[in-house]
Formats: C-alpha cells, sequence, structure tokens
C-alpha cells in the first residue's frame, strides 16, 4: 500500500474492519492534528471581511436596485412625472444612470473581494512556509502595498456612497412620517413639492398636498412603505461595506508589516547560510591540503 506511516496503518484498519483503544487515540490525535492545519492556514480576517464585504454589497446592490424602481413608480402613479421624449437628462435617466453603476459596483467588488482573498490566503502561505514553498518577494510586497491603496480609496467611495444613500432615507422619511401621521397634519395644508428636491425644473409644478387623494392613496399603498425600507437597507449595506473596506485595510497593513519583517528574516538567513557554506567550503580545502602534506 503507498502512502507514508500514517496512511498504511489507517489502511489496515479499515481492511481489519476492527480498532482498538490505541488506534482509535492515535485516529483522533491525526484527525485533529489536520484540522489544526486546516484551520490554521485560512486567512479567518480576510475571509471575515469578504463575507462581509460580499453581504454589503449585495444587500446595497439588492435593495437600492427595487428603491429606485419603486421611487419610478410613485412618481408616475402619484406626482404624474412623465419621462421626457429623445436623450433629455430628466429625473428618470438619473435612475436609469443610478441602477447601471449599481450593476458595476456588484461586478467590480465582486472581482476586488476575491483578489483580496486571494492575496490573504496567499500571504499566509508565505508567512508559514517561509522557507518552503513560497518565497517573500519584493513582487508580493509591492502587490499588497497596491491593494492596501486600492482597499483605502474604495473605502472613500463607500463613506461617499453611504453620505449619498443618506438622503433618499431622510426624504422618504419625512414623507413616511406625515403618512403616519395622517390625523396631526390634517389641518396643515402640507405639499410635498418635487421642486424642492431637484426632481423637475423650475417651471413644472408636480406636488401632492396632505388633503388631496393622492396624498391618502400614496401612504395606504405598498409602495412608500416598501421603497423606504428598501433605501435604509441599502443604507445598512453601504455601511457594511465600509467596515468591511475598514477590515481589509487591517488585515492588509498587517500582513505587508508581516512581509516585511519576513524578508528581512529572509535575507538574513540566506547571508547565514552563504556564510556557513564558505567556512564548510574553507575546512574542507584546507584538510585536503593537510592530508597531501602528510602523504
Amino acid at each position: 500500500m503507498r502512502g507514508d506511516g500514517r496512511h498504511w496503518r489507517v489502511g489496515v484498519v479499515l481492511e481489519a474492519g476492527r480498532t482498538d483503544g490505541w488506534t482509535d487515540a492515535w485516529m483522533d490525535g491525526w484527525m485533529e492534528e489536520c484540522c489544526e492545519r486546516c484551520v490554521g492556514s485560512l486567512p479567518w480576517a480576510s475571509l471575515i471581511a469578504t463575507i462581509l464585504l460580499y453581504m454589503g454589497v449585495a444587500l446595497f446592490c439588492g435593495c437600492g436596485h427595487e428603491a429606485l424602481t419603486g421611487t419610478v413608480t410613485i412618481l408616475q402613479n402619484y406626482f404624474e412625472v412623465i419621462r421626457a421624449p429623445g436623450e433629455t437628462l430628466d429625473v428618470f435617466t438619473i435612475i436609469d444612470i443610478l441602477k447601471y453603476i449599481i450593476y458595476g459596483l456588484a461586478a467590480g467588488f465582486f472581482v476586488f473581494g476575491v483578489l483580496l482573498l486571494v492575496e490573504g490566503f496567499f500571504t499566509t502561505g508565505a508567512i508559514r512556509d517561509l522557507y518552503g514553498e513560497f518565497k517573500i518577494t519584493a513582487c508580493g510586497r509591492c502587490l499588497t502595498a497596491f491593494l492596501m491603496f486600492l482597499a483605502y480609496l474604495f473605502f472613500l467611495v463607500w463613506l461617499g456612497v453611504t453620505a449619498f444613500t443618506s438622503l433618499p432615507v431622510f426624504m422618504y422619511f419625512n414623507v413616511w412620517t406625515m403618512c403616519q401621521n395622517t390625523s396631526l397634519v390634517e389641518g396643515a395644508n402640507l405639499c410635498l413639492d418635487l421642486r424642492q428636491f431637484g426632481a423637475v425644473t423650475i417651471s413644472e409644478e408636480r406636488k401632492v398636498c396632505t388633503g388631496s387623494e393622492k396624498f391618502f392613496k400614496m401612504c395606504e399603498s405598498n409602495e412608500l412603505d416598501l421603497t423606504f425600507h428598501l433605501f435604509v437597507c441599502a443604507l445598512a449595506g453601504a455601511g457594511a461595506a465600509v467596515i468591511a473596506m475598514v477590515h481589509f485595510l487591517m488585515a492588509l497593513a498587517a500582513n505587508w508589516g508581516y512581509l516585511k519583517d519576513a524578508s528581512r528574516m529572509q535575507k538574513y538567513e540566506d547571508i547565514k547560510s552563504k556564510e556557513e557554506q564558505e567556512l564548510h567550503d574553507i575546512h574542507s580545502t584546507r584538510s585536503k591540503e593537510r592530508l597531501n602534506a602528510y602523504t
């Protein structure tokens, strides 16, 4: 049977169909050692950050896309906003552009998360197997530094996305609050004018007042409540992506420091090995000279 002693013993046990106490203890220890190696070789910091990033991006992109679709429905049904003909830049065109941006964010950060996770696996292997298969190189350190720069840049991007997402949450919260307190604002005659939000031009008058039938229909519909909570979930997803970027920055900074120290240690060991080889060659040469002089 091929393999080392451990595999041979496991094969003997399986073929015999029986185990004694010593074999059970040995197999438990062997399995525990394998589990420790597998768990110890995983880059847990990068893995947790990747999961958090994917969750945040998926939550932001999915809920944000559906919230923008609900916004289009509300504008068309209750504010009677019509899409401008041709290629005029109106609120619907802006919403379509935001949807394409969401598609790009989903694809881009999926690839970026894979790159960071792969870098975490290779960095963990390079540090753990410093004198084995992997070697610390200047290219590896530069790659880690470049990914750290990208992580910091995307951290600023997600901060901006979070701030931008908070605007529709604030606007929908005001409308949702007015709908929840219709009895209090019944005699106030408040109006929601889209010109205040920049959704339409100044010449267009698109507003819904509290005493109108459209206002009550909008408050009783599911579109307003669902769109508001979808924007809240999208904001939570953007916040999770910010936390993931901070986690990635900490992991990459730690990996870069470890790689730098490991590279110095590797250079020291290489110099030490060369010196020992030179001393060995000198002693061998002297021994040969003495042997020749004696003979």
